[in-house]
Formats: C-alpha cells, structure tokens, sequence
C-alpha cells in the first residue's frame, strides 16, 4: 500500500461553460481558463492521461466540443520533484574550498534544473564536479544555489557547499549589501546612452501581462510589484559625434536588489534596452539598420542580452575574508564592444 504522506498532492479545479464556450474545443477552452498555470500541450497531456472529466465521466478527446452549462472539473498534480544527476560539462573555476566554489558562467548555461531543462545545468555540472565535497544543503548532496544569472547571462557566481554557507551568504543575497560587504557589478551595452551619466533606476518590477516569464515596471501598490533598485554609470559611449547622440554605450550596473531580469527591465524603461535582448529590446531592433554593414550583420548575429556579471564580492561565511572576483567580458561580447568602438 502507498503511503499517502508521499504522494504529491494534486489540485482539483472545476469549471461550467458559459453560452460563449458552446462549440469551443476541449483543451483551448481549458487553457484560456487555467492559464497561464497550464500550457495547452499540459492541458492536452492531462486529457489523455484521464485527469479531466466531462459531466462526471472521463474525456480523452482533446478536442471534444463544448455545449452550454457541460461541467468540467481537471485534476493538476503537483510536479514531481526532479533528482538531478551528475554530468561532466566543463567548469571555469575562479576559486573552490571545502565550503564554496566560484565559477564564470557561460551565456547559454542554465543554472537550475527546470522544465524544459532538466539536464545540461549548471547544478549537473557541479554534481559531478563537487562529489563528496558536497557536504549536504538540506541533507540532500547537492550544491547550494545562492543567486542566479539568466541563461544567456554571463559571469560570476558563487556556490555554497554546506547548509551553513548557503544560509550564510543567502542571508547577504537577500540584504542586498546593505549591511554588509556584498558587491555585484555587470556590464551591459545597451542602445543609446543615457540622458545622465550616471543615475539610479528605481522601479518596482511584477509579471508582465500576458507572459508570467517577463517582467515588466508596475505601480507599487500592485500585489505582485517587488521593489528593485539599480544604480547606473556610461563608462564608455559608441558613435558619438556632436550632431547625434550615441548609437550605443557600456553601462556598469550596480544591484541594490536582486529581482528577475532586473537590470534588463530597468534599462529598457528608461529607453535603453540591452543590445540583443530577444524579450525586452525587440522595438529596438531597427536601430541596426544604422550601423555600418560589417557591425550591423554582428548585431543582428548576436542573439543573447549583452549582460555580464564582471564583479562579485562578499564576506567568506567560514574564514570572514573579503573575497572578490572578476570575469572579463566573454569573447562574443568583448569582441561586438570591440566593434562598436571602431565607429567613427
């Protein structure tokens, strides 16, 4: 017999179709319902799997037309947790000991295991790269995730190896450095340049309408808005004369928060969105069409936000040493910097 205690619970949603629905298939009238929790392709799974019932009695059709006043009731279960295995992908190391390691992470790698990612990861690669010397965050050997860097952010980040080390240096993640000697810095290029040459972002940030993946700048009293903080400097600008403003600068992004796709929203709100960002810059793609051939084929090549973490600093959890790291620009983008600074 199964223990009930650990099976994953499931949640039972129930819905009546209006007038509106009468004809409407199965699966699209569901997913306009219980978006965006369930994809149609998850809605679609759960039909043929027999989690949905019409009127009481199981439907495997997706797409099965809808009459007035039809009863529909869908049973989501939880997701299953998922237990990362170890695999050998390369790791460039900047420092490691017995508590924590260190690494410059490559555009393209994602941190955690997710859906859709459930390999390939960074958690994957430090697994197999840590073994014994993951002393357990949870009880559970596994390397202790304490900030993140999108997938197609490059940089620095560190990893705790024991439970004390993550409580640690989560607790100085989630202060921000505000009372503490916390440090992260990013370079990004972005289109434009600033009215100002150095300036603070502050916005609070929730889910954008239409997609719970984005970000997007919210009024404060929104129930999902989060505070976010982003202090910024022009180091350098790009195409710059005396009758036009720049084309582009390399901005230095400090984080007095650490909110998803932060930097990224906040520069983008204020007209200079990260040189390509497939999500927040795409109204910014025609710029391209300004720049000289050879630079702007290497643009529209580029296909990543323009974002690196190039500094992280803090306070070592078991040893109190101020520690610092810095990763230069990763070759994809030093080299399109390189680009912009050949402008006349």
């Amino acid at each position: 017999m199964s223990d009930p205690d650990s099976e994953a619970e499931a949640a039972l949603k129930g819905f009546v179709a209006d007038a509106e629905a009468a004809g409407q298939r199965l699966d699209q009238w569901l997913a306009a319902r219980t978006g965006p929790d369930l994809s149609r392709n998850r809605i679609q799974s759960l039909i043929r799997e027999g989690a949905v019932t019409l009127n009481g009695a199981p439907v495997a059709e997706p797409k099965r037309k809808l009459a007035e006043g039809d009863r529909v009731e869908i049973v989501v279960p939880e997701p299953e947790a998922a237990e990362p295995q170890g695999e050998d992908i390369p790791l460039d190391i900047l420092y490691e000991d017995d508590h924590l390691i260190v690494i410059n992470k490559p555009a393209g790698l994602v941190v955690h295991p997710g859906a859709g990612n459930w390999t390939g990861t960074l958690v994957n690669a430090l697994i197999h790269h840590c073994g014994p010397s993951l002393s357990g965050i949870g009880g559970v050997r596994r390397p202790g995730i304490v900030h993140r860097l999108d997938k197609d952010t490059s940089g620095v980040l560190v990893v705790a190896k024991d439970d004390r080390t993550h409580r640690v240096l989560s607790e100085a993640f989630a202060d921000h450095g505000r009372t503490g000697d916390l440090e992260r810095s990013y370079a990004a290029l972005v289109w434009g340049t600033p009215a100002r040459m150095a300036g603070t972002i502050d916005a609070p940030l929730g889910r954008a309408t239409g997609d719970r993946t984005l970000r997007t700048v919210v009024r404060a009293e929104r129930e999902d808005a989060r505070h976010a903080v982003t202090h910024f400097q022009v180091v350098e600008r790009f195409g710059e004369n005396p009758d036009t403003t720049a084309l582009a600068s390399l901005v230095e992004c400090r984080l007095e928060t650490g909110r998803t796709h932060q930097i990224r929203v906040h520069m983008a709100h204020i007209g200079h969105p990260l040189i390509g960002d497939q999500d927040y810059g795409r109204a910014f793609l025609t710029k391209a069409n300004r720049l000289p051939e050879a630079l702007r084929e290497r643009v529209r090549a580029f296909r990543r936000q323009a974002l690196h973490a190039r500094t992280l600093a803090f306070r070592h959890p078991a040893t109190g040493e101020l520690m610092r790291f810095q990763a230069a620009l990763p070759d994809d983008m030093a080299e399109l910097v390189a680009a912009f600074r050949r402008l006349a």
